[in-house]
């Protein structure tokens, strides 16, 4: 069982930390003061033990990325769909209109897809807030550990990973409970636990305001950003550096609508990052923290991938030979209204089979032998990237890549007034990486954030970024229309209104049981307005961008 209650209660019985300075003493990761003999260790004793021994804190370090993937992360291996941080993605994207799969009892994810999973004390609602609120309170023991004014430079760099892991967790949770960040700053969004909050305020913790949610996520990384500076992380793309931390701040000012700063931050975050090339996006991949573009992964190989099943392969990938997709057939398809609207002079259709199973990425009459659906997806490529011959499915997950920077630094451009610095973003990279006849026809900011945003659903597809970008954009979810034939199943065939409550996910039940600050009436209502009827918003049918 884990919630917030434990980020202070598992921190009197854990993480401990050695050094010898003259003698041995033990310590608390997250209370330095207090040590078992009872002694108080003073705040120059609390810079040494960062300083002499930076390597006692690395370890610590190494759970905030375990704590993101591996089978068994929340409940400890009894499910399939219990992977970390790609889990969540895959909730976030079935969530949304782009990503089409089966409504059989096989899916693990088809709560998200039908919406169920607002029901809060069911698995998958549990699934999207346990590894934030592991990675805040290792996170927190880190910061509590090495001070702010810490000089020594293996240590800065360990407390600007714990900020920025912190500031990137509460991100991710604060996109899942509350709507958009302007008009919505006093809204009730999560509590918050920091290294400051003590065990009777954490049994007693409040959903913090917004703002105040955004104030701390900015504070971190603020003072991330300058702890990193000079830190090179000698080509490990999982430990976040300078770049990254510039990558989510850009995140965070394009949701608080700090237009003019989120693109200067997406600009110095991908500056040493070149996109993925045309010929290495027209082959399936997405699977390797060597690609230039990556900037930040997890890095998963068959050493951390213990069952073959609770893995993201086994669940989106139709080109392994293990798994969920391959063996019974749950696919990953995109949604035919999105798949329509590529041009056929854009590589990234060929990300997905076509409506007669064709795609150059496979040998003709592969997609028949296997079962998939029209408009299958062969983007993301098998550990040993060949065609249902891998058994291990291991493959790394990108956390962010330079392609999503350039995304925000062009929408962020025209929303701060210039729109044709925008344009010529956008249109460059798409014409050179992508579709060599693009043309960007947008006149206005307000169109341009359309184009920007189908680009999005494009390149990013299945990587997690669909249900946050309608909500950031306030979008009305749109998976059929009378026009085209939907591919959803009858169940998930239903549109959603951009502010329709059920849309928020419910905090779990155990955190309401376990935290007195919280109780059922402060909870979303998310579970109270299931079953949401197949066909449901029928008004929302035509005349809208889907």
């Amino acid at each position: 069982m884990f919630n917030i209650l434990n980020l202070i209660n598992m921190n009197r019985i854990k993480q401990l930390l050695y050094i010898a300075v003259g003698l041995s003493f033990i310590v608390s990761c997250t209370n330095l003061d207090t040590v078992p003999e009872g002694g108080t260790v003073t705040s120059e004793q609390k810079t040494l033990v960062a300083e002499m021994n930076p390597a006692a804190v690395k370890a610590e370090l190494a759970g905030l990325s375990a704590s993101l993937f591996g089978n068994g992360v929340v409940y400890g291996g009894t499910r399939a769909d219990d992977f970390g941080f790609p889990a969540c993605c895959l909730t976030w994207d079935v969530q949304s209109a782009d990503m089409v799969s089966p409504d059989d009892g096989y899916n693990w994810f088809s709560v998200g897809s039908s919406y169920e999973n607002r029901t809060y004390t069911y698995a998958n609602n549990r699934l999207q807030w346990d590894p934030f609120y592991k990675d805040i309170y290792i996170a927190n023991g880190i910061i509590g550990t090495i001070p702010s004014d810490i000089e020594e430079a293996t240590a800065k760099s360990y407390r600007a990973t714990a900020l920025l892991f912190r500031a990137w967790s509460y991100l991710n949770l604060a996109q899942n409970y509350t709507f958009k960040y302007v008009g919505n700053e006093n809204e009730p969004s999560v509590p918050i636990v920091t290294n400051e909050t003590t065990a009777e305020q954490a049994g007693a913790n409040p959903r913090a305001a917004l703002k105040d949610v955004y104030a701390l996520i900015m504070s971190d990384l603020n003072e991330s950003i300058t702890l990193f500076e000079g830190f090179d992380r000698a080509g490990d793309k999982s430990a976040p550096d300078q770049s990254v931390a510039y990558g989510v701040r850009a995140r965070a000012n394009l949701l608080m609508e700090n237009y003019t700063a989120a693109a200067a931050d997406a600009a110095a975050a991908r500056a040493n990052y070149p996109f993925l090339s045309k010929a290495d996006a027209n082959k399936p991949g997405f699977n390797n923290a060597d690609a230039s573009n990556w900037m930040w992964a997890l890095i998963i190989g068959p050493d951390n991938v213990p069952d073959g099943y609770a893995t993201w392969p086994s669940q989106i990938c139709s080109l392994t030979g293990l798994g969920y997709s391959a063996e019974v057939a749950m696919w990953r398809d995109i949604n035919v209204l999105l798949y329509s609207r590529i041009p056929n002079t854009d590589i990234r259709r060929n990300w997905w089979v076509d409506e007669n199973k064709l795609s150059p990425f496979i040998p003709a009459g592969y997609a028949e032998s296997k079962g998939f659906n029209a408009y299958t997806n062969v983007k993301f490529a098998a550990y040993d990237n060949g065609l249902g011959t891998d058994a291990v499915n291991a493959g790394d997950w990108c956390l962010m890549r330079s392609e999503e920077m350039l995304f925000i630094e062009a929408e962020a451009k025209a929303l701060s007034g210039d729109l044709a610095g925008g344009k010529a973003l956008l249109e460059n990279w798409v014409k050179t990486y992508r579709d060599a006849d693009y043309t960007c026809e947008s006149s206005t900011a307000a169109d341009f954030v359309n184009a920007v945003w189908f680009q999005r659903r494009v390149e990013l597809w299945g990587e997690g970024f669909a249900f946050f970008d309608l909500q950031r954009l306030e979008k009305n979810m749109v998976r059929f229309n009378t026009r085209i034939a939907t591919n959803f199943t009858d169940n998930f065939t239903f549109n959603l209104e951009a502010k329709h409550m059920v849309r928020l996910l419910t905090l779990p039940q155990r955190e309401i049981n376990a935290n007195n600050g919280i109780d059922e009436s402060d909870n979303n209502p998310g579970q109270s307005l299931l079953p949401i009827a197949p066909k449901y918003g029928a008004g929302l049918l035509d005349g809208v961008t889907n």
